[in-house]
């Protein structure tokens, strides 16, 4: 996370995708790593790899919250770093999403982070520490069905610049990212369906999921796992309620000019 050693960081979402190669990174320079999440077996298997504590717990309750910020505190006696990284999708456009599937998407994506930041404030504060939400080019660019996970996501954005507004005079930074595909478990069963569904392999619907990305493919874990480390860390000590895109410049596109492109085609009747 920075220079200085044994810095507590609280990762969500940890046994798998961007927390896992989150938690990783942070082992591998030398900090407290704390993992959670609802499945005990990949964090497990993720603790074995990194040396990084588990807490089994789901934050989309409060006694979940409560959980993993109190037992963090009992076992490390501080918080330096809080990386919120879990959510959940229900696709369908907004006369599709049921009532239950939108509440359930802002209480898991938007509510549930809320009440982290709540809980764990104390705590960064004291160690004028930092916050970083992992959002999605879906809350800045909106794309058929997704409706609940676009709004959701937007509200993490403002959240964390609120959070910025009302703390960063505290010594608190808060920062979001905006991921693009990136190859991750969730990732690889969208793509087995889309792939079904247009009769191509993972690997085709990958290639065809990034397209129009200017860098033509995928980000790896591992690549988005660099940017969250690197606005925990001092390095980023200046840096305050930004929301940076990782997404290999697809927020970039101009869809107007997709029609140019000699390797679109489409169907003008549908």
């Amino acid at each position: 996370m920075s220079s200085s050693p044994s810095k507590v960081v609280l990762v969500t979402g940890g046994g798998t995708g961007i927390g896992a190669a989150v938690a990783r990174q942070f082992a591998s320079a030398g900090d407290q790593v704390v993992i959670c999440g609802r499945r005990e077996t990949p964090l497990r298997a993720v603790a074995e790899e990194t040396g990084a504590y588990v807490v089994v717990s789901d934050v989309s309750e409060q006694a979940g919250v409560a959980k993993v910020v109190d037992e963090t505190l009992a076992t490390f006696g501080r918080l330096d770093g809080l990386v919120i990284n879990h959510g959940i999708i229900h696709v369908g456009r907004v006369d599709v999403v049921t009532p239950e599937q939108w509440d359930e998407t802002l209480r898991v994506n938007l509510t549930s982070p809320f009440l982290l930041v709540r809980a764990a404030l104390p705590h960064l504060l004291a160690a004028r520490g930092a916050v970083v939400a992992v959002s999605s080019v879906a809350a800045l660019r909106a794309s058929d069905g997704m409706a609940a996970y676009s709004a959701s996501k937007a509200g993490l954005l403002l959240l964390m610049q609120s959070l910025a507004v009302d703390h960063g005079p505290d010594g608190l930074r808060s920062n979001a990212i905006c991921p693009g595909w990136t190859a991750t478990e969730m990732a690889d069963m969208e793509m087995a369906e889309l792939g079904a569904g247009r009769g191509i392999s993972a690997d085709e619907a990958y290639r065809l999921a990034t397209a129009m990305v200017p860098q033509r493919r995928a980000a790896g874990p591992g690549e988005i796992a660099h940017a969250v480390c690197w606005l925990l860390s001092d390095a980023a000590s200046y840096v305050n309620g930004v929301v940076l895109p990782v997404d290999g410049g697809s927020c970039v596109v101009d869809p107007g000019t997709v029609g140019f492109d000699p390797r679109v085609t489409v169907n003008l009747d549908a």
